[in-house]
């Protein structure tokens, strides 16, 4: 595609007074960013499940109706297409979560929320056209309600459950479910008698689920007036453990934590306590990140090379804690988004969260995170990834895109050339062997891709022994006049939208000759598959 020397676009974004220009590099020709990769030896290798989604107790807060949207076909479809992975089903409100199994939900008791009956169990418990609208139409009254910090305990009931689970399991998710840490005995041990009950119902449905307890300890004392050390902690986990013994179905099943919140340099006490006592009993250790404050955040922050690097310093944090604790255990981004508190209005739900969404992927898989479990696949606020008409958001395409692109093997880059320092800053990169089940592609491709912080044109050159490879490229811009702050995204051109409620559309690459220099635009971001680099690490 060639590209005027010229000015392409300007626009002022006046939510935050900063002019945004995009363009080549004046009257001369854009310096070349040389970019090597290691395919001889991969430098790490993550989960199959490495993407990942999470559902918020949140959903509950008006009682369950809105658990009743899982049944949607389209929303059904949609997480298919992020499959396999995990659904993590938690959050700050699962702290407040009881379990009462004789409670028959308020929403199947009303017959407009009746759920038709087939032969096939997924089939069985999708909802009609009009009560699907008709909830949707509910949720712009109640989603404030269900953004709203106020912790006072919920009942979940068996249909929830139900409901849950059979959505994770129709749309290709193993269900992993946070329990209920903040039930105290007097001496502030951990009351697991509902967490039993709930394990029996699943049991007795053979629902094969993992686990979790708790989530972000280190905030108890804000959410509920209590203070629940490390070692108490580490003890809480070795009881569910313990108890996950009694059942046959569960007696192997996974178990995640401490889930911590952000981590601060000289507050590791709490993790390093909770992983001496109870980090045995932990399949992988789980934390979470948000770069910012959703209600603070502005657009400079999310082009901002310095935040995006503020993941290195707490990721490295906590592997190092893992690492001097319980060696070799799994670390897992058990939470996470581009800024907390629901994400920031008209920027987490654009075309500009995909820097952070993409830049998180590379690099939480460059420094050995196994997993990433984004905060959400479908919910309140503004980081979901659909949006709550179903319409797949900029950072859905992203995570599609990756799924269908990336796969487990990561490879060492390098970048070099004119300019390298400034490069750096403004362009990141990474690479990793191409998705081995994606059907377009051999054994040995390699999938590289790269966000452009600048408001020029980068050219880059991919070095020998790569150069001369045949390249697909999948170009990912803004559509609409909305630019960073679009809601659709294009790819090579064209504008990505479902077919139908159940089809998605053909996302082909585009084929560039051999040799060719590529030009990824201001703002931007761009997957290439090198096809027939038969790459040895990825053979």
């Amino acid at each position: 595609m060639g590209r005027p020397d010229v000015l392409l676009y300007v626009f002022i974004l006046s939510s935050c007074g900063v002019a945004y220009q995009w363009g080549r590099c004046g009257d001369r020709s854009c310096p070349t960013v040389h970019i090597s990769i290691d395919h001889q030896i991969s430098a790490v290798t993550v989960s199959e499940f490495f993407l990942s989604v999470a559902i918020d107790a949140s959903l509950l807060t008006k009682d369950e109706k809105y658990i009743t949207l899982l049944g949607s076909e389209k929303l059904q479809a949609l997480a298919k297409g992020l499959s396999p992975g995990y659904l993590r089903f938690g959050g700050t409100k699962g702290d407040f979560l009881v379990f009462d199994p004789k409670k028959e939900s308020s929403v199947t008791e009303d017959k407009q929320w009746q759920i038709h009956h087939g032969q096939d169990r997924c089939k069985k418990q999708l909802i009609p056209p009009d009560v699907e609208e008709y909830l949707q139409s509910c949720w712009v009254v109640d989603e404030p309600l269900m953004l709203k910090e106020y912790y006072e305990p919920m009942t979940i009931t068996r249909r929830t459950l139900d409901a849950l689970y059979d959505f994770a399991n129709c749309s290709g998710f193993h269900l992993i479910f946070g329990l209920n840490a903040l039930l105290r005995k007097t001496d502030l041990t951990w009351n697991s008698s509902n967490a039993e009950e709930l394990l029996n119902y699943c049991a007795s449905k053979q629902y094969s689920m993992s686990w979790e307890l708790g989530n972000e300890p280190n905030s108890f004392r804000h959410k509920a007036g209590i203070y629940i050390d490390g070692y108490q902690l580490g003890e809480d986990f070795l009881i569910l453990r313990k108890l996950l013994q009694n059942f046959k179905i569960y007696k192997d099943s996974q178990l995640f934590g401490p889930d911590i919140g952000q981590p601060r340099r000289g507050k590791e006490y709490l993790l390093e306590s909770f992983l001496e006592k109870g980090g045995k009993a932990l399949d992988a250790v789980t934390w979470h990140h948000y770069y910012e404050d959703g209600r603070k955040a502005v657009l400079e922050e999310f082009l901002s090379s310095e935040v995006l690097d503020t993941l290195i310093q707490k990721a490295r944090f906590v592997l190092k804690v893992v690492n001097e604790t319980v060696p070799g255990k799994k670390v897992w981004l058990g939470e996470t988004s581009s800024t907390f508190g629901g994400g920031t209005p008209h920027l987490s739900d654009t075309y500009a969260a995909g820097f952070m969404w993409l830049d998180k992927l590379g690099l939480s898989a460059r420094l050995g995170i196994d997993v990433v479990v984004r905060q959400v696949i479908f919910g309140a606020g503004t980081y979901h990834l659909v949006d709550s008409k179903f319409r797949p958001l900029p950072d859905y395409w992203l995570s599609y895109l990756y799924k269908k692109l990336v796969g487990t093997t990561v490879l060492t880059v390098n970048i070099s050339g004119m300019e390298k320092e400034k490069a750096k800053k403004t362009l990141r990169v990474y690479a990793h062997c191409t998705n081995r089940n994606n059907p377009d592609y051999p054994k040995g491709a390699i999938t590289m891709f790269a966000m452009n912080l600048s408001n020029k044109t980068e050219d880059i050159k991919v070095l020998e022994p790569l150069f001369n490879k045949t390249i697909d490229q999948y170009l990912l811009l803004p559509a609409g006049k909305e630019k960073l702050l679009s809601q659709t995204v294009q790819l090579n051109g064209q504008v990505i939208k479902m077919v139908d409620d159940r089809t998605f559309p053909a996302l082909k690459g585009k084929p560039l000759p051999p040799g060719t220099v590529l030009e990824l635009p201001a703002f931007s971001y761009a997957f290439y598959v090198i096809k027939d680099a038969k790459a040895a690490s990825c053979s």
